[in-house]
């Protein structure tokens, strides 16, 4: 489902499954079924892959029947029997995410991207940078300033990323885009906005590269939050259900790439394009990249807060003064 049109899964008041196909009560049937575009936790957060569990009346065409009580931009792809204390939120190992945006968020600070955006395109060796940069994501690291709320000591802050990526940029319209991608075991409110905008504001030239290193440390840095248009949950990732029940001979493995090609077409028909339209409609990602100045990179968090700058006071005087920039 198209996350601009939905206000996410938990929020959803009419029902994704038609009541009288429902198992009431106990029962030892229990389906998984992966739900194409599907908001997930956040407003306005699309879904490309995501799975969810219930109890289902095992009948003839129950793929079909479904969709036929659903909108065009919620599509139900595949069924899958699993076992009865199957959990899609708790027996998840991993998830995967991108996040579309267009490539002038990684242009230099100087370049007039008002009204210029469409024609700047991405090189190579720039890319290369940006990935270099995402590499430094990968493993365990406190990602306490990359959430809210979250203590330096929190062990929860700690998460585990195995792979982010941006892919070859490429050009819809007039303007050129590129998607990233993240897998990673978990992850925290805003966490993946924070790691792209960090990346961002390092590429575009307000922050060095050791602010990455910095922002895993005790210390409270200022990190901004990408805009969330774009983000979109790409897959969900059962590995040790599979190894353990995937091949007991009563149970199939939790993948789903007979579902790819028509995964793929949604994409392109429902999820890509809203992305495109509203960048180009509102210019999220420009408006957003005009704040990067307020922010202070060498000052902490705390320091910085609101868009605060930190600068000296006169001789004169002790202490610092704080500026508002609007």
């Amino acid at each position: 489902m198209d996350g601009g049109q939905r206000s996410g899964q938990q929020q959803s008041d009419a029902p994704l499954i038609p009541p009288w196909l429902e198992v009431r009560g106990q029962g030892s049937t229990s389906l998984m079924l992966l739900s194409s575009h599907y908001g997930w936790r956040s407003e306005g957060v699309s879904a490309a892959g995501q799975v969810v569990s219930l109890k289902l009346l095992l009948i003839d065409d129950l793929t079909e029947k479904i969709n036929e009580h659903l909108p065009p931009q919620i599509r139900i792809l595949g069924v899958k029997r699993v076992t009865q204390g199957f959990n899609s939120k708790n027996n998840c190992d991993a998830r995967t995410y991108a996040y579309m945006l267009p490539t002038v968020a990684f242009s230099p600070k100087d370049f007039d991207a008002a009204g210029t955006a469409p024609s700047f395109r991405l090189q190579p060796e720039t890319l290369q940078r940006v990935n270099h940069l995402f590499a430094h994501y990968k493993g365990t690291h406190n990602f306490h300033n990359f959430t809210s709320q979250k203590a330096p000591n929190d062990p929860s802050a700690r998460r585990y990323i195995t792979h982010m990526l941006c892919g070859e940029p490429f050009i819809r319209g007039d303007t050129e885009f590129a998607v990233i991608t993240v897998r990673g075991q978990s992850f925290m409110l805003h966490q993946i906005r924070k790691m792209i905008g960090l990346v961002i504001a390092v590429i575009k030239g307000y922050a060095g590269e050791e602010v990455m290193e910095r922002s895993w440390g005790p210390q409270k840095v200022d990190v901004p939050k990408a805009p969330g248009l774009g983000l979109v949950l790409e897959k969900v990732h059962f590995d040790r259900y599979n190894k353990r029940f995937g091949g007991d001979g009563l149970h199939e493995r939790l993948e789903w790439e007979e579902q790819e090609e028509a995964v793929q077409a949604f994409k392109e028909a429902y999820i890509y394009p809203t992305i495109m339209e509203t960048e180009r409609q509102e210019g999220s990602m420009v408006s957003w990249m005009n704040t990067l100045p307020i922010h202070d990179f060498e000052a902490s968090a705390g320091e910085a807060q609101d868009g605060c700058r930190l600068q000296p006071r006169p001789e004169s005087t002790n202490g610092v003064k704080c500026t508002r920039t609007l």
